[in-house]
């Protein structure tokens, strides 16, 4: 519930646990508290883009596509 109300009220956009802070739980912890974050809107249970990029709603820089086309076309 703490973690919840952290996260609704602008505390925290996401939650990032290191798993040498809790190595015999991590596993319950992602089988129980995940789903009901998920639940309350809290954690992201879908993603729309294959990217972080895409996820954040970030356009792809005009240079980085330039880049990526001439990738291609040297690769043939």
């Amino acid at each position: 519930d703490q973690l919840d109300t952290f996260v609704q009220e602008g505390g925290g956009d996401g939650v990032v646990l290191g798993s040498h802070l809790v190595p015999s739980g991590l596993d319950e912890f992602v089988d129980q508290v995940v789903p009901l974050l998920q639940e309350r809107g809290s954690l992201r249970a879908d993603y729309e883009g294959t990217t972080l990029r895409d996820n954040l709603g970030l356009p792809v820089p005009e240079r980085a596509g330039q880049l990526l086309s001439a990738g291609t076309e040297s690769a043939r």
